[in-house]
């Protein structure tokens, strides 16, 4: 007789579970069911507490809090989720985090210049690409979409690492530096006073290259932090560059194009991919990993669990239904999501994604892992549940083993599954007598 691993008893376990917490979700949501408990949960998953951190004219940009207050989950990692419009030729004026941010264009196409072993780096992004700016750089964006909107979403994962002591500088010299700009944090250099607000930030760009010049002597070990940061700022803006600044150049990391990259899986219903350090590997040294999903109208990614990450998604196009289940086999949400909503998943936690049948349903989000996810589907031809064959597995269930034969080959797709409808037809068709088994 065939023996059940732990593992897979597991594995088998969550997958009964799911079963029977996706129909007694399917029942409270058709009977209206739990009321003020249901929206509890929706709260819980769905993360609708989106703040605008910055607003003008030219643009503004709204954050959601990645949710880790949970007590069930003590190592939740802290990941927020950030969305960024701008205008035609508008500019993210230079700013500084102690955040690791990965940035996702989602529309039009940009201009970011960051730091990278000590010199001002330009990049240009397109729609669809993916750039990391690691933690502790000073970095700006800009639109350079001729008559088009620049969207943007990014991952912020707070470093705990860098502490207030980084830069250490004097109190005159940081009136002198920060106190003096009155404008916003997106501009448009289109508009007269904000090019000239822009024009004088160039003249007091000139001012801080000479006070950066006056320390040029001074070697880097000796220097103090915030000028020499300067220095090296000012002098890839307007030259004097140092020796070897094209192999800096040449070596420099790159952006990567999520929507060029060939499908993990495709088939009619939909298709997935995912990035990991292995195909982008500045991703190393975030620890964040990136999917987008694609599904046509009424079908279904297949019921899975992460077994090494949290995920968080971010709706793009249509609109859908989550469903999650806890790992003891209650249901934790069946709730509808559509277009700019932001949900969260947490690790170990059975759920799938069901497009509406009125369209497509695409989602984009971050997972808080680098390294390749392995998710384990619970159904279809690619479960654990093919894996867990034999007599004691049918005699767990109390039926024969070509009966449970039958019920675990039952679907025959894998990871994107077609709509109801399409299977009911499909199993209608091809419909096995049952023999009284």
């Amino acid at each position: 007789m065939e023996r059940i691993t732990g593992a897979n008893s597991l594995l088998f376990v969550l997958a009964m579970c799911y079963v029977v917490a996706m129909v007694r979700g399917y029942d409270n949501h058709h009977q209206g069911g739990e009321g003020g408990e249901r929206r509890e949960r929706e709260r819980m998953f769905l993360l609708r507490d989106m703040k605008r951190v910055v607003r003008t004219d030219a643009g503004e940009m709204k954050v959601v809090r990645g949710s880790h207050s949970h007590e069930w989950i003590s190592d939740m990692p802290n990941i927020h989720v950030g969305f960024v419009t701008m205008e035609p030729n508008s500019l993210f004026i230079p700013q500084y985090l102690d955040s690791d941010l990965i940035l996702f264009i989602r529309r039009g196409e940009a201009r970011v210049g960051s730091i990278y072993r000590d010199e001002l780096i330009e990049k240009r992004l397109n729609c669809g690409d993916v750039y990391r700016i690691p933690a502790g750089s000073t970095f700006y964006l800009f639109n350079i979409a001729d008559g088009q909107q620049l969207h943007v979403i990014c991952s912020i994962e707070k470093s705990d690492s860098i502490g207030w002591g980084t830069f250490q500088v004097s109190e005159s010299q940081v009136r002198q530096i920060l106190t003096r700009q009155k404008s916003c944090t997106i501009i448009s250099l289109l508009n007269s006073h904000q090019s000239r607000v822009w024009t004088q930030f160039l003249e007091r760009v000139q001012c801080l290259k000479r006070m950066a010049q006056v320390h040029e002597e001074a070697t880097e070990q000796d220097e103090e932090p915030i000028m020499w940061l300067l220095r090296k700022l000012l002098n890839s803006v307007f030259g004097n560059q140092v020796s070897g600044k094209d192999e800096e150049r040449s070596s420099s990391p790159d952006s990567y194009n999520l929507f060029d990259r060939k499908p993990d899986f495709e088939n009619d219903y939909g298709s997935s991919v995912a990035i990991d350090q292995s195909a982008y590997s500045p991703l190393r040294q975030s620890g964040v990993g990136l999917y987008l999903v694609n599904l046509t109208a009424g079908s279904m990614m297949a019921p899975h669990l992460n077994p090494t990450a949290t995920e968080y998604g971010i709706v793009l196009r249509g609109s859908g239904r989550i469903q999650i289940v806890f790992p003891n086999g209650t249901l934790a949400m069946n709730a509808k999501v559509n277009e700019g909503d932001v949900f969260w998943i947490p690790r170990y936690f059975p759920f799938c994604q069901i497009a509406s049948h009125s369209g497509p349903f695409e989602f984009f989000g971050f997972t808080t892992s680098a390294r390749r996810n392995r998710p384990q589907f619970l159904v279809g031809s690619n479960s654990v549940l093919q894996s867990m064959r034999g007599p004691a597995f049918a005699a767990a269930f109390g039926v024969s083993e070509e009966r449970l034969e039958r019920i675990v080959n039952a679907q025959s797709e894998s990871t994107i599954l077609p709509s109801g409808s399409a299977s009911a037809e499909k199993v209608k068709n091809e419909r096995i007598p049952d023999r009284g088994d």
